[in-house]
């Protein structure tokens, strides 16, 4: 399994018709349990059945709300160059507020503003 997602239940429809499996989550705990299952193989996953393959998942997709759930997890896994790498999407409500694009951060990180 290469790609996998974590989000809201719409998003996690959408994306199995395009061939991701997903696991939809509604709250903190359930995200934080289902990601620590994922990249630390810890056994408790909020009483969720979860594939065996995902020792194998390469890319890790969440949404943006799940990412601020998740917090400092993220940030420690990220930094740890370890796989799955965790792409952050934005929510079925849309962009979150105060949140960076990666092209607004490409922008401010070349000081070029058009």
């Amino acid at each position: 399994m290469d790609y996998y997602f974590l989000g809201d239940h719409e998003l996690a429809i959408a994306f199995r018709l395009i061939g991701i499996e997903g696991t939809p989550v509604s709250e903190s705990s359930q995200a934080v349990a289902i990601f620590r299952k994922i990249t630390e193989g810890w056994n408790e996953a909020g009483g969720i059945t979860l594939p065996d393959s995902l020792s194998d998942c390469r890319v890790l997709i969440v949404t943006e709300e799940v990412a601020d759930w998740l917090g400092d997890l993220m940030v420690q896994w990220q930094l740890s160059g370890h796989y799955p790498l965790l792409v952050e999407v934005p929510g079925i409500g849309g962009r979150l507020e105060g949140r960076k694009t990666l092209v607004d951060s490409i922008r401010e990180a070349i000081g070029v503003h058009v």
